[in-house]
């Protein structure tokens, strides 16, 4: 194979979680600003539901270092 498709491979894996990311924590902060209007006590909660998209990159981060150092 190739060694020109692995960095593709890896940018793509980063590019496909990151973008994931960003698309559900928009949706996420926007309802987490309203239900915040509404009831302040739900912050830590709202805080939790901003933080679990954040695992999608990270887990994107391991398997892009998987392919590059095989």
């Amino acid at each position: 194979m190739n060694s020109w498709w692995i960095p593709i491979a890896a940018a793509g894996a980063m590019a496909v979680c990151a973008v994931a990311t960003a698309w559900a924590q928009s949706r996420i902060g926007a309802a987490g600003a309203a239900a915040l209007a509404e009831k302040p006590e739900l912050s830590a909660t709202v805080i939790i539901l901003v933080a679990i998209p954040e695992t999608m990159t990270i887990l994107g981060f391991v398997v892009a270092m998987m392919l590059i150092l095989r």
